[in-house]
């Protein structure tokens, strides 16, 4: 059985029409490294925004300005020092360092206005002093107090574009450098942001680079595709003593997203700004091309519901194709359904599992399906630990499964084989002899 092109190319447009559905009205805060708004594919990175915006999302963008100020102060022969990756300057250096942020917020919105698309650049940021620290007198760079909530949500609610220069302003008008990168964590916890993006040249989580913990799943070109916050913090202590100057970056942004996480942000991505069309990948598909930080709680496993059985029809249907799943109509759904439990995601159905009980010593665990997107971040052995978990509640003896092609990977769950002979009657009158599915077993007894 195969599934013809035109039948992958629709479930494509659906999965892309769910998508902006879902999305639409989402508010995302985008930080655009300095790197990438010098790099050729910025015009690109510029017209994805504007797909994003016009699909109904709402957009906030916080530009970094950090070449743009160096070369100010280069130019005028004012010098300057990094303490904990904070620029400390003179008082006179501000006025220079107001006026490249803001003209790196202006090559921003220009280029939003070749695309028909109104943006606005505003001081919506109070700041307070840094003061001094341990003995550190940090001048001119400063920390958030308090962001304007009401004309931030009135340009949004407009359909303008807020562009977040790296300045904030004292009650008294006194101006303060603050880091953009924590800039945009800060606005998207403030807003509770559905989505927030780092946009960085070569952001790319691999061996190549990191040390990956072991047990951490990984996408089909070695990269990190998610991770959970503990997933994360063990991350970071394999990679506390990286020296290069772009895994360091890259390690400042994951620890950004970790705290945004922590205060409410839903999800934070880290991207690499030197693949094109990064962005609406990683917004219109659950996994897309970058890093995704979240909550142990992201997703959840429920019961199928009737109204499911479309959804898990066509999550099936790929693995029917490879022969690797039994094919299953509409009405032994609707006969079946009660058995099943699904992993929703932003409200879509992206895994399904079930548990057919034939007596009290023998359950099946049948009909598990992950969508490939989240193929690498363990829903598969959770689904089956799940189900475990369910039968042991009414003292199933042991769990089976019937499979062709995935031997192996039950095998590694804990799975050994056994004889056909100890089917049960029922499932042994329908198990066929020219497939030739292999059992495999899970004693649950103690």
């Amino acid at each position: 059985m195969t599934t013809s092109p035109i039948l992958e190319k629709a479930e494509r447009i659906r999965d892309v029409i769910r998508y902006i559905k879902r999305f639409k009205n989402a508010t995302v805060v985008i930080y655009l490294d300095d790197d990438i708004i010098d790099s050729p594919l910025f015009v690109s990175h510029i017209r994805d925004i504007a797909l994003i915006h016009q699909a109904g999302l709402r957009v906030i963008l916080v530009p970094g300005a950090r070449r743009k100020i160096d070369e100010y102060l280069s130019k005028n022969g004012i010098s300057w020092t990094y303490e904990n990756g904070i620029r400390i300057t003179p008082v006179e250096a501000m006025p220079l360092i107001k006026n490249a942020a803001f003209d790196a917020a202006n090559v921003v919105m220009t280029s939003l206005a070749g695309e028909n698309l109104t943006a606005v650049i505003g001081n919506w940021v109070r700041a307070r002093g840094k003061g001094v620290l341990s003995g550190v007198d940090f001048a001119t760079a400063g920390e958030i107090d308090k962001l304007d909530d009401n004309t931030i949500e009135t340009i949004l609610n407009n359909g303008f574009i807020p562009i977040f220069p790296c300045i904030g302003w004292s009650l008294n008008g006194k101006p303060y450098n603050i880091s953009s990168a924590q800039l945009a964590s800060q606005i998207a916890t403030h807003l509770q942001a559905d989505k927030l993006f780092f946009l960085l040249p070569d952001a790319e989580l691999s061996a190549k680079n990191f040390t990956i913990p072991k047990d951490l799943g990984l996408s089909p070109e070695g990269c990190v595709p998610a991770m959970n916050i503990e997933e994360l913090d063990e991350f970071l202590e394999l990679n506390k003593n990286q020296t290069n100057d772009s895994e360091q970056k890259i390690i400042s942004m994951l620890e950004l997203a970790k705290k945004s996480v922590q205060s409410g942000v839903t999800r934070v991505h880290i991207l690499n700004g030197s693949i094109e069309g990064t962005l609406p990948c990683e917004i219109f598909s659950d996994l897309g091309s970058g890093t995704m930080i979240y909550k142990s709680n992201y997703g959840k496993f429920r019961a199928m519901r009737r109204e499911d059985i479309s959804a898990v029809l066509s999550l099936i249907r790929p693995f029917v194709s490879k022969e690797i799943l039994l094919p299953r109509s509409e009405q032994q759904m609707e006969a079946e359904y009660n058995d099943f439990i699904v992993y929703e995601l932003d409200g879509a159905v992206r895994a399904c599992a079930a548990l057919h009980i034939y007596d009290r010593s023998q359950a099946e665990i049948a009909a598990l399906a992950v969508d490939e997107t989240c193929a690498h971040i363990g829903i598969g052995p959770k689904m089956i630990e799940y189900l475990i978990e369910k039968a042991k509640t009414v003292s199933i003896e042991s769990v089976f499964i019937l499979t062709t092609q995935t031997a192996d990977w039950f095998e590694k769950q804990g799975f050994v084989a056994d004889s056909i002979d100890t089917l049960p009657e029922r499932r042994r009158k329908i198990w066929n002899p020219k497939r030739g599915s292999k059992l495999f077993r899970l004693n649950l007894k103690k």
